[in-house]
């Protein structure tokens, strides 16, 4: 039997299955807990450390969501034999210089990767009811393909949620809902590459900007142009010297590099799109988190003639592995889908987890969820930029701390960014690269890692920060 006795602490603040999920965890990660080890039952677990057993349940679950344990009709919950080349806590980089998670090392202890999120208080009670009631027998609608688009009654609930919270004016009729932001644009790139029949002028980017993006495009046939960055967002001035007629960007929280695109730069690349005829992709991937100011209003709201692409995704606020994710298009390109038949693929989001949001948002989950996890994301935030702050001050840079899940970190210590992510590795530590992020890998900064902290506890924010000095600057 597992003992926790000692180990849950109910005067800490974090919940019991929490705290229970992450023991097994790292029990399992630690080789602790071997493959086809069976777990025990949760009444028996329960009684053993007198807590309910909803919470033996709620951990028992995240473990099984992540693929930790296995589910044996009628036998109970093993441990998978994950072995390490498939373990997600690689310190690899891969030909793309991402981080290979297929290749992992058992030491690392403390992973700051990017795209992670804190699903300890993903609402899983209440997104397992109203996923039964989706199942329900009034619902075998569901069993068939459904719209192409996505189900009507969740988009209508996202229209009423963008005007809401971001400006952005649509109807549910202008939005399409994809398996992930990725598809989403590999749809967007047949229908503009159709609209002007001449990838030619090619595609703007920001110089650095999301390269999972920009491989998207170029596999589209699209050549790309990288416009260079200002203090204030892309270079508008560059971008009309590109000749590009469309621009994909970040401008609510610019990636990597966090700043913000002030209202009249704006107006300027708003015009550009008059001027040129041209189509601006408006990606604003982590809008709900800022942590200094509110946000400033989305560059669609503020488009009077309509050549905005509104880009938006469920994955940091709710769990990456819904793969929910959605696109507004212009009733131009609304249009020119009719006429094209397009999507040319049936939807590609299961149909009951559509239904499971639609009512989660209509029932009023969603905002509460979104303030609840503005909060967490908001005190893991302030630790580790405290905690860098306090430990290492002015021996590193922090750059893009006013919103999202991720900080830049330029380190002051010779070394360059492979050599910072291999010391790092060796105490245990994974950070992330941000070479990849450049167009022109020759101007990307060289002693610089990406640090994210959305899927870390304060605790293992605080201690992976030391232990990161200790690499870095000798001990602490």
């Amino acid at each position: 039997m597992i003992d926790l006795t000692v180990l849950l602490n109910r005067e800490s603040g974090e919940a019991l299955y929490s705290q229970l999920y992450q023991y097994i965890k790292q029990e399992i990660l630690r080789g602790k807990l071997a493959a086809e080890t069976r777990l025990p039952s949760i009444r028996s677990l329960a009684a053993h450390l007198h807590i309910s057993r909803n919470t033996v349940d709620l951990a028992y679950q995240q473990l099984l969501a992540e693929g930790y344990v296995q589910s044996r009709p009628r036998s109970g919950l093993y441990v998978i034999d994950l072995e390490l080349e498939s373990l997600p806590l690689s310190h690899q980089i891969n030909k793309m210089g991402l981080k290979n998670r297929a290749q992992v090392s058992s030491a690392i202890r403390y992973d700051f990767r990017y795209g992670d999120v804190d699903a300890a208080h993903f609402p899983f009670a209440t997104w397992r009811k109203l996923s039964n009631l989706s199942l329900h027998h009034d619902q075998q609608d569901l069993c068939s393909y459904g719209d192409p688009l996505g189900e009507p009654g969740l988009r209508e609930e996202i229209a009423t949620y963008l005007h809401g919270s971001r400006g952005v004016n649509c109807t549910p009729e202008q939005i399409m809902i994809g398996a992930g932001v990725q598809y989403l644009l590999g749809v967007l790139s047949r229908l503009i590459g159709g609209a002007s029949n001449d990838n030619s002028n090619g595609m703007a980017m920001e110089e650095p900007g999301y390269d999972g993006v920009r491989t998207i495009f170029a596999h589209h046939g699209f050549h790309i142009h990288p416009i260079p960055l200002e203090t204030d967002g892309l270079n508008i001035q560059k971008l009309y010297e590109s000749k590009s007629r469309i621009v994909y960007m970040t401008p609510s929280h610019q990636f990597p590099y966090g700043m913000v695109m002030p209202l009249p730069k704006r107006m300027q690349l708003l015009k550009w799109a008059a001027d040129q005829n041209g189509i601006i992709i408006e990606d604003d991937y982590d809008s709900e988190f800022r942590y200094v100011s509110k946000p400033i209003p989305s560059l669609q709201s503020l488009d009077t003639h309509h050549r905005t692409v509104y880009l938006g995704t469920f994955s940091k606020c709710l769990l990456p592995s819904l793969r929910i994710a959605y696109m507004v298009l212009p009733q131009e390109l609304i249009e020119l889908h009719g006429e094209q038949n397009y999507p040319l693929y049936d939807q590609t989001v299961s149909r009951f987890h559509q239904k499971t949001l639609e009512l989660f948002m209509k029932n009023g989950h969603w905002e509460a969820h979104i303030r609840r996890m503005r909060h967490v994301y908001r005190e893991k935030q302030f630790t580790l930029i405290s905690t860098l702050q306090q430990v290492m001050g002015a021996q590193v840079t922090i750059i893009g701390q006013d919103a999202g899940l991720h900080i830049l970190l330029r380190v002051h210590n010779g070394m360059d960014e492979h050599q910072l992510i291999a010391t790092a590795e060796e105490e245990g530590v994974s950070v992330y690269p941000v070479s990849p992020f450049w167009a022109e890998r020759a101007d990307a900064e060289k002693s610089m890692v990406q640090i994210g902290f959305g899927g870390l506890s304060k605790e293992d924010i605080i201690e992976g920060v030391h232990a990161l000095y200790h690499a870095w600057f000798g001990s602490t």
